[in-house]
C-alpha cells in the first residue's frame, strides 16, 4: 500500500498530467499512396474467440490476422511456452498470414492440441499479441448405464423425476419424451425445470406411464442421448377409470386430499444468485400443492425491468436479458392456491468482466512530438490494469525518458525516429479480461497534396461553399489558401480555413470566382495545389404546377418553366407519387409543361417536377384530381305506401371527388307510354330518402340520376313497381274555347287531359252551353273526345259554355263558365266619304265615316286602309306600285287617321274596307293624292381618288330617290389633322355634275369631305368620307395603267428586247452545225478545238468569228441552208481539193474577198447581219 507521501506525489503527477497541453496526434489518411509508403507498426485484424470449441470431427483452425508495413511475420506461444510449428507435421500456417491449420488425416487426437494458444505479429516497428485462445475439444458423452426401479407415488403428492445429464461441452439442451418420441406434454402442472428435472406439481392417475425418457441433444456433434425411461405408477384410493377424467374435474370424483403450496424448487425460503454483467439472468421457481399453485414474481424495493423481463415456463421462470448493475436486488416468488401461499427470496448479485471505457488507439506522432495512450476499463470486481511493450512488461523494458508510466496512462515527450512500438493494455479480474493494442509511430514525411490536381468546382451563387484541398505531412504542415495567386492568406471575413485544408467561402458570389491555391508547408518542404472557382446562377422553377381539378377526359396540363445559369444543362424529369412517369404515347413533356389528355382515374396523384443542373436542382409538386361523373345510385327501396305517395330510398354512388349536388328521379308507367322515362322531381344530393307525390291509377316503376358538376350519373336499376289506386278526375280541361267554323256553327274545343291526369278508366267530357244573357237552360252532350260542334246557330252571338271531367270513379271539379262566339260573316257595308287631308311630303291625313256595327256580322278587327304609289313626280323615274296596308281601330263616330312613312314628291291611291276576323266589307270609294317635295337621299356613291401628287378626284351619282327636282349638290370639306380639323370649306355644285377635282396644298394634306343633294326643300342626307392616306415617295392612280402612255411603251420596249435576244439565240444555233466537210468526214478536230460544258463546240479561229454567206439568215426567219456544195466556200467555184475530194483551201484566201462581195451584197447591210456581226 502506498504510504500518505505516495498518494501526494500521485495526485501531483495527476495534476500536471492534466495540465499538459500536447500536440494532437497524426491521423493517417486512408489513401493508397500515402499508406503504400507508410511504415507502421502490426496491428491484429482477426483473431478467433478467446473460449474456442471445436468439433473433434474437423481441422481445427486458429485464426491470426495481422497488417503492418513492413508485413509483420508470425509466431505461437502454447500453454505459455513457445510453439514450434516445424517440428510437428500436422501444423501449418498460412501463407502472409498467422492462421493455424491442424489436420487429422494422418492420424492423431484432436484432444492432444487442447490449450491455451497466443499469437504474436512481429515487425521491425513491434510486436502485437491476440488474445489468450482457450482451444477445447466438443465433447458427447454417454449416459451412464443405471437401472431405474418404477417410481411410485401417491395421487395428488408432488413427484420430480431426475434428469442428470452426461456433462458435455459445451452443455447438452435437455428434454423429456416418451417411446413414441412424442414431447411430454408440460402444463402448470408437469413442467420442466432449467437442470433438465421433469417437475409434477401434483401427480393425477393419469399420469401413470412406462416411458418418461429425459434426452440429452450436442450441439456440435448433432447427437442425441437418451437416458433409461421411467416407469410411474400412481396409487389412488377408489379405482381409476381414464373415461372419468375431464378438465373440469381431473380426479374423476375421487376424494383426494388437497394440500398448501411447497417450493420443489429451490428449496428454502431464500437462495442468492451471481450473474454476469451484459449476461442473461435465469431465476427459477417451481411449487407443489393440490390444487396446482401460480407463481407471481415481485422485486422487493422496486418494480421489475418490464423492457427487459420475460416470464417463461407457466411463469416458472423469469428471464431478464442484457443484465446491467441496477437489477440486482431481492426478488421473490410466491406461490398460491385456494389453501394458501408461500414466498422465496433470491438475491441477485452482479459481478462483471472488465469492459472498456477508454480503449487504447493507435498514435502515429513526428519526432519531437507528445501524446499519450489511454487505457481505462471497468468491472465488478474492478480490474488491474498492466502496459507491455511488445509483448514484455513495461516494467522490465529498457528504460526510455520520453516514456512516462501513470497507472492507466502512458505518456509521450519529445519522441525521436526509432522509437516506434506496439503497447499492450490487459485488464483483468476474476471473471475475465481484456487485451488491447495500440501502437505508436514515429513518422516524418514532406507534405504531401491527396486530392485531384487543379480541380474546378462549380457552385451556387449565394450558398456556403466549400474548397478542400487534402493534405498530409509529419510534421502537421501548415496550410495557406490563395486566390489567383495574389496577396496574403484566406482567412477572416466570408473566409474561413480549416485545419484540415478546407476553405469555407459562407456566401458564393459572381466575384468570387477564380484560381484558389493551397499552399501546405512544413519543415521538410513545400506542396501545393490549385482549385478553379465558378459560380453559376441557381436553377429555380419560376412557373410550378399547380393543383388542379380536371374532368374526365379533358386534358390536363402541368406548367414547369425553368430559369437557370446558360452555362449549365439541365434536365426536366416528371415524377407521378414518386415513382418515375413513363411517357408515351398519351403523355407528353416539351420544355416548359407536361400534358395530360384524356384524363382518367389512374391519372390522379401527386405530380412533382424536378429540374436538375450538374451541381443543383429544384422541385415543385401539385396534386391531379379527376373528377367524373357520380356512380349510379343502388338499392332502390319502396317504403310507406300511401293512396298518392310512397318513401323511395337509395344508396348514393361514388361522387368521384365532386360532390353530388342534386337527385333527379324519374317514373316509367306501363298503361299510357310504356318504356318512356319521365322526370318527376330534383331533390338536394344530401337527401337519400324522400316521399314521392303520385297520381292515382298508374303503374310506376322509379329511377335515380345522381348529378354532380361534373354531368349526370347513368340511370340506377329501376326500383319493384308501385301501383296507386284510382279517383276521379283532379283537373280540369284546359283552353276551353267556342268559335264558329261557319256562319251558322259554333266549334267547343279543349285540351284533353293529359295521361296521368285521368286518375281512372273511362275518361269522358261533359259540356254545357247556352245563349249569353238569354237565362234558358244548359244544354250538355257527353263526349269522349276534345270537341263538340252546335249547328244551326246565329251569325256571331255569345254563348256561356263549360266542361267537367269525369272517369269510373266520378266526376271532376267544373271549370268556369267560358264565354264562345258563333260563326263569323261577311261585313255587308263599306266605309264612306273616304278622302285626305294635310298632306305633307311623307304624311297624309284620312278620314271616312263608319259602318253600323251590326254589319261587321263577327267580331270588329279593324278599318284596313290599303295604298299603293302610283307614280313619281319626277320625270323618268319609275316606281314600285306594291300595295301596302294600314290598319286603324277606331269606333267614333268621325274617325280619322293618319298615313305616315310615304315617299315625297309621289302620286298615291288608296281605298278602305271593313275587316272581322275572317272576313273584309267591300272597298270603299278610291281616293288619289300627291304628296309635297322633300330633301332628296344621299347620294348613291361617293369615291376620292388620287390622280396625282396634289390633286384629289371626287366622283358620286345621283341619289336613288332625289323626292324632288333637285337645283344642286353642297359639297363641304375640311382639312384632317389627326383629331384635329381645319376651317370648312364649302362648294354649289349644278345638279348635273358628278365629279370634283381638288388641288392640295401639299402632298400630305388629308381632307374630310361631306356632300349631300339638294332640292327647292333643302340638302338632304350627307354622304360623309375622308382622304385615304397616300405615301410621299409614290401615288395611288386607280385610273387603268394599261391606258397610260408611259406603260405602253415600256411594254414595246420589253417586248423589242426579247424579240432580238431570240435572234442572236438562233443564228448561235446555226453556226453550232454549219460545217458539212466536218460532218461528212470522220476527221479529227483541231486541238484549238474546245468542248463547251453543255456539249457544244467553240471555234477560236478568226474565220469562226465571221458569217459564212450559206448560213446566214433571212429577215423572213427562213435559215438559208447548205447544200453542201464546196463552191460556196471558194471563189467562183474555183476552190482547191485534194485527191479524195476533200476541202484544202484556206479561210485567210478567201477573207478580203468574203468580205468585199459581202459589203457588196444587199444582205451585208439587212439589220440582222448587223446583228450578227455584233455577235
Amino acid at each position: 500500500m502506498l504510504g500518505q507521501g505516495g498518494h501526494a506525489a500521485l495526485a501531483l503527477m495527476l495534476l500536471l498530467l492534466l495540465l499538459w497541453r500536447q500536440a494532437a496526434p497524426i491521423e493517417v489518411p486512408q489513401d493508397p499512396k500515402i499508406l503504400q509508403d507508410l511504415k507502421q507498426p502490426p496491428t491484429i485484424v482477426k483473431q478467433s474467440v478467446k473460449d474456442y470449441i471445436v468439433d473433434p470431427r474437423d481441422n481445427i483452425i486458429i485464426e491470426c490476422e495481422a497488417k503492418g508495413n513492413p508485413v509483420p511475420t508470425f509466431s505461437w506461444r502454447r500453454n505459455g511456452k513457445f510453439f514450434n510449428i516445424g517440428k510437428d507435421p500436422r501444423v501449418t500456417m498460412r501463407k502472409r498470414s498467422g492462421t493455424l491449420e491442424i489436420g487429422f488425416r494422418s492420424g492423431g487426437r484432436p484432444e492432444d492440441y487442447e490449450g491455451e494458444y497466443q499469437c504474436f505479429a512481429n515487425n521491425e516497428f513491434g510486436v502485437a499479441l491476440s488474445n489468450k485462445i482457450l482451444l477445447r475439444v466438443s465433447k458427447a458423452p454417454l449416459w451412464p448405464k443405471e437401472v431405474l426401479e418404477p417410481v411410485v407415488v401417491t395421487e395428488g403428492s408432488p413427484l420430480v423425476l431426475l434428469c442428470n445429464p452426461p456433462p458435455g461441452l459445451p452443455p447438452p439442451f435437455t428434454f423429456w419424451m416418451n417411446s413414441a418420441m412424442t414431447p411430454i406434454p408440460q402444463d402448470k402442472r408437469v413442467s420442466m425445470g432449467l437442470n433438465g428435472d421433469l417437475y409434477f406439481s401434483n401427480v393425477l392417475a393419469k399420469d401413470a406411464h412406462t416411458d418418461y425418457s429425459c434426452n440429452a441433444r450436442f450441439l456440435f456433434t448433432h447427437t442425441i442421448q437418451q437416458k433409461n425411461p421411467f416407469t410411474l405408477k400412481v396409487q389412488t384410493k377408489e379405482p381409476y377409470n381414464d373415461t372419468s377424467y375431464n378438465a373440469t374435474d381431473p380426479y374423476g370424483g375421487r376424494r383426494v386430499a388437497e394440500s398448501t403450496p411447497t417450493f420443489l424448487s429451490p428449496s428454502g425460503s431464500e437462495s442468492s444468485k451471481m450473474v454476469l454483467r451484459d449476461e442473461q439472468l435465469l431465476l427459477e421457481c417451481i411449487a407443489a400443492g393440490l390444487p396446482t399453485p401460480t407463481i407471481k414474481w415481485f422485486k422487493k424495493g422496486g418494480d421489475l425491468p418490464g423492457r427487459k423481463v420475460k416470464f417463461e415456463n407457466f411463469n416458472k421462470t423469469l428471464k431478464i436479458i442484457n443484465v446491467s448493475e441496477e437489477d440486482a436486488g431481492e426478488y421473490v416468488c410466491m406461490a398460491n392456491n385456494q389453501l394458501g401461499s408461500i414466498r422465496h427470496s433470491i438475491f441477485v448479485q452482479v459481478k462483471a468482466a472488465p469492459y472498456w471505457l477508454d480503449k487504447p488507439t493507435n498514435l502515429v506522432l513526428a519526432p519531437d512530438e507528445n501524446g499519450r495512450l489511454v487505457c481505462r476499463a471497468n468491472g465488478n470486481p474492478k480490474p488491474n490494469i498492466q502496459w507491455l511493450i511488445n509483448g514484455q512488461p513495461v516494467d522490465s523494458s529498457p528504460p526510455n525518458l520520453s516514456r512516462q508510466v501513470l497507472g492507466d496512462t502512458i505518456i509521450f515527450r519529445s519522441v525521436q525516429m526509432g522509437s516506434s512500438a506496439v503497447y499492450q493494455c490487459n485488464a483483468s479480474n476474476q471473471h475475465g479480461y481484456l487485451l488491447a493494442n495500440a501502437f505508436v509511430s514515429v513518422l516524418d514525411m514532406p507534405p504531401r497534396m491527396l486530392g485531384p490536381k487543379n480541380q474546378l468546382i462549380k457552385v451556387i451563387e449565394n450558398n456556403r461553399t466549400f474548397l478542400d484541398c487534402p493534405f498530409f505531412g509529419s510534421p502537421l504542415p501548415e496550410l495557406r489558401w490563395f486566390k489567383n495567386g495574389q496577396g496574403s492568406g484566406l482567412d477572416g471575413g466570408q473566409y474561413r480555413a480549416y485545419i484540415n485544408g478546407t476553405l469555407e467561402i459562407k456566401r458564393a458570389r459572381a466575384e468570387d470566382e477564380g484560381t484558389y491555391t493551397c499552399v501546405a508547408n512544413s519543415i521538410l518542404g513545400t506542396a501545393e495545389n490549385q482549385v478553379r472557382l465558378e459560380v453559376k446562377e441557381r436553377t429555380r422553377i419560376v412557373r410550378a404546377p399547380e393543383h388542379q381539378s380536371a374532368i374526365r377526359g379533358s386534358t390536363a396540363r402541368f406548367d414547369c418553366k425553368v430559369k437557370s445559369d446558360p452555362s449549365l444543362s439541365v434536365t426536366v424529369a416528371w415524377t407521378k407519387d414518386d415513382k418515375p412517369l413513363q411517357l408515351g404515347w398519351r403523355l407528353r413533356k416539351d420544355d416548359e409543361s407536361l400534358t395530360i389528355p384524356n384524363v382518367n382515374e389512374g391519372d390522379e396523384g401527386m405530380y412533382t417536377c424536378t429540374v436538375k443542373s450538374e451541381i443543383d436542382q429544384d422541385t415543385a409538386s401539385a396534386r391531379l384530381t379527376v373528377l367524373d361523373r357520380p356512380d349510379p345510385p343502388m338499392d332502390l327501396d319502396l317504403s310507406d305506401p300511401a293512396a298518392r305517395s310512397v318513401r323511395l330510398t337509395w344508396i348514393p354512388g361514388n361522387d368521384h371527388r365532386s360532390p353530388i349536388t342534386q337527385f333527379l328521379v324519374q317514373f316509367e308507367e306501363d298503361r299510357w307510354e310504356p318504356g318512356r322515362w319521365q322526370d318527376l322531381s330534383t331533390y338536394p344530393g344530401d337527401l337519400n330518402s324522400v316521399i314521392l307525390q303520385l297520381a292515382p291509377f298508374v303503374n310506376y316503376q322509379f329511377r335515380v340520376i345522381a348529378i354532380n358538376s361534373v354531368g349526370q350519373s347513368q340511370p340506377s336499376r329501376p326500383s319493384p313497381r308501385y301501383k296507386t289506386s284510382g279517383a276521379a278526375p283532379d283537373a280540369i280541361p284546359r283552353g276551353l274555347r267556342g268559335w264558329g267554323s261557319k256562319n251558322d256553327n259554333m266549334e267547343i274545343t279543349w285540351e284533353p287531359l293529359l295521361d296521368l291526369e285521368r286518375n281512372g278508366p273511362n275518361l269522358h267530357y261533359n259540356v254545357w252551353w247556352r245563349l249569353k244573357d238569354s237565362g234558358e237552360e244548359w244544354s250538355n252532350v257527353t263526349t269522349v273526345g276534345s270537341k263538340h260542334v252546335i249547328h244551326n246557330t246565329q251569325t256571331y252571338v255569345p254563348y256561356e259554355i263549360k266542361i267537367q271531367a269525369r272517369n269510373e270513379f266520378g266526376a271532376g271539379p267544373e271549370s268556369n263558365v267560358a264565354t264562345g262566339y258563333s260563326g263569323e260573316d261577311k261585313p255587308t257595308d263599306a266605309p264612306t266619304a273616304l278622302r285626305v287631308s294635310k298632306v305633307e311630303s311623307t304624311t297624309a291625313t284620312i278620314h271616312w265615316k263608319p259602318v253600323a256595327p251590326n254589319s261587321v256580322q263577327g267580331e270588329f278587327k279593324e278599318y284596313r286602309l290599303y295604298y299603293w304609289r302610283e307614280s313619281s313626280l319626277v320625270p323618268g323615274l319609275v316606281v314600285s306600285k306594291e300595295k301596302k296596308t294600314k290598319g286603324f281601330f277606331s269606333t267614333v263616330a268621325e274617325p280619322s287617321g293618319i298615313l305616315s312613312d310615304l315617299v315625297p314628291y309621289s302620286k298615291y291611291k288608296m281605298f278602305m274596307v271593313v275587316a272581322n276576323s275572317r272576313f273584309e266589307s267591300p272597298p270603299s270609294n278610291t281616293v288619289e293624292f300627291t304628296t309635297k317635295e322633300g330633301v332628296p337621299d344621299a347620294p348613291k356613291f361617293f369615291r376620292i381618288n388620287r390622280r396625282g401628287f396634289d390633286t384629289l378626284q371626287l366622283e358620286w351619282d345621283k341619289p336613288l330617290e332625289p323626292n324632288g327636282i333637285l337645283v344642286g349638290y353642297l359639297l363641304k370639306y375640311q382639312t384632317v389633322n389627326g383629331t384635329r380639323l381645319g376651317q370648312p370649306q364649302f362648294k354649289n355644285l349644278l345638279p348635273n355634275e358628278t365629279e370634283f377635282t381638288l388641288r392640295l396644298p401639299d402632298r400630305s394634306t388629308r381632307y374630310k369631305f361631306f356632300l349631300s343633294a339638294r332640292t327647292q326643300e333643302g340638302a338632304g342626307e350627307v354622304f360623309a368620307d375622308e382622304s385615304p392616306h397616300f405615301t410621299n415617295e409614290a401615288y395611288i392612280d386607280q385610273v387603268d395603267i394599261a391606258t397610260q402612255g408611259w406603260f405602253i411603251g415600256l411594254m414595246c420596249a420589253i417586248a423589242l428586247i426579247i424579240l432580238i435576244l431570240l435572234i442572236v439565240c438562233f443564228i448561235k444555233r446555226s453556226r453550232g452545225g454549219k460545217y458539212p466537210v466536218r460532218d461528212k468526214k470522220d476527221l479529227p478536230l483541231d486541238p484549238v478545238d474546245q468542248k463547251d460544258q453543255d456539249g457544244s463546240f467553240d471555234y477560236h479561229s478568226d474565220e469562226d468569228n465571221k458569217p459564212l454567206q450559206g448560213s446566214q439568215t433571212s429577215l423572213d426567219g427562213n435559215v438559208k441552208e447548205s447544200d453542201d456544195s464546196l463552191v460556196d466556200y471558194g471563189e467562183g467555184g474555183d476552190g482547191q481539193f485534194n485527191e479524195d475530194g476533200s476541202f484544202i483551201g484556206q479561210y485567210t484566201v478567201k477573207k478580203d474577198k468574203d468580205e468585199t462581195e459581202g459589203n457588196e451584197s444587199s444582205e451585208a447591210t439587212s439589220p440582222v447581219n448587223a446583228i450578227y456581226s455584233l455577235a
